[in-house]
């Protein structure tokens, strides 16, 4: 379950040497026991805090309050702030890496659930799930835009590399929303009756593709849209509930997580095949993978978990997380910035409003 077999990976060698690809894990450790040169920030949709994780050595470095059932996170490209969704307490909290102490508290839309940072650091896009809007945050002032409204119960979001854009999966209508970052006009791609609770979004590196995962009444789903016309390029099968989604560095794969399955799909970007399902926590959510392309950290909200994947050979460790029982999102820093052990300082926490 843990491994692809060798047949398989030899099918996947051959058909990236063919294409000239130069695979981002190349040079990374032949053993699924760390390999990261940062930190990877875990949150707990069960609890009230993020845990850090060395991802060097994959222990646990620390746990940092923040709000109640912390659910998406996402770094800063400089990797010195993580900004932390809140679904309960309808807060964004912005956590510095450098001294793992809460520095600010956003209040935003009811039910915030996924966030996305533009690739010039300048704001956070965090969707709405119970009010179907999305809020913008500026990251220097701390001020939020007026809600654009987008479709219904708004979960993953991603943003172009070019900052240009921002895709929306809706959950409950279907769809998802193309928001123009210039204008904050929204058009929508209809998805249905291919995958009719579109749940995470990811982005290939050179900006041409977006991968939507979900779920029909035929089993799981992720579609790729091409971002130049916003048209559905292709379809293609995934486990049961396809949840989260992350492309490697170089594009040459997207890893899926399969939540009823416990498993996560690992889809060849060039030819569109689908790996054997790898096996890792129960009710597997977010995804993310080194800045190298080395490993996967897969979230596992039914066990209390990180299972993470070495994308050389597929083999899988796990972390325990003692301090809850619901992972859910996921992120890396893009730098080796280090959180103290166990942060004993107040918190200094600000209130903004917009």
């Amino acid at each position: 379950m843990n491994k692809i077999s060798r047949l398989w990976a030899l099918v996947i060698t051959i058909a990236i040497l063919a294409l000239g690809a130069v695979v981002a894990n190349s040079n990374s450790p032949s053993s699924a026991e760390g390999g990261c040169a940062g930190q990877a920030y875990v949150t707990d949709i069960k609890g009230t805090a993020v845990s850090v994780i060395n991802t060097s050595t994959n222990t646990l470095s620390t746990t940092i309050p923040v709000g109640t059932s912390p659910f998406g996170v996402a770094m800063t490209p400089d990797g010195t702030k993580a900004y932390v969704t809140n679904y309960i307490d309808n807060t964004v909290s912005v956590i510095n890496t450098a001294t793992g102490l809460v520095s600010a508290t956003i209040i935003v839309g009811n039910d915030p659930a996924g966030v996305a940072i533009t690739p010039n650091g300048a704001f956070a896009y965090v969707t709405n799930e119970f009010d179907d809007t999305v809020s913008v945050i500026n990251t220097a002032t701390g001020v939020v835009s007026a809600p654009i409204g987008v479709g219904t119960s708004p979960l993953g979001v991603a943003i172009t590399p070019d900052g240009t854009k921002a895709y929306v999966a809706n959950d409950g209508s279907g769809n998802v929303s193309v928001i123009n970052t210039a204008t904050n006009a929204v058009t929508t791609i209809s998805l249905a009756p291919v995958i009719t609770d579109p749940q995470g979004v990811a982005i290939t590196p050179n900006g041409a593709f977006a991968y939507v995962t979900g779920q029909d009444v035929g089993g799981g789903r992720v579609v790729v849209i091409d971002t130049s016309t916003d048209t559905v390029f292709t379809t293609l099968n995934a486990g049961s509930q396809p949840n989260g989604v992350a492309i490697t560095p170089n594009g040459a794969f997207a890893y899926v997580t399969n939540e009823f399955d416990g498993t996560v799909s690992v889809i060849n970007t060039a030819t569109g095949v689908v790996s054997a399902p790898i096996g890792v926590g129960n009710d597997p959510a977010g995804v993310a993978i080194c800045p190298d392309g080395g490993f996967a950290y897969v979230a596992n909200g039914g066990d209390g978990t990180v299972s993470v994947i070495n994308t050389a050979d597929f083999a899988v460790t796990t972390i325990s997380l003692a301090f809850g029982s619901g992972p859910q999102g996921v992120a890396i820093t893009p730098v080796a910035v280090v959180p103290p052990v166990t942060p004993t300082d107040p918190a200094v926490v600000l209130k903004f409003t917009g």
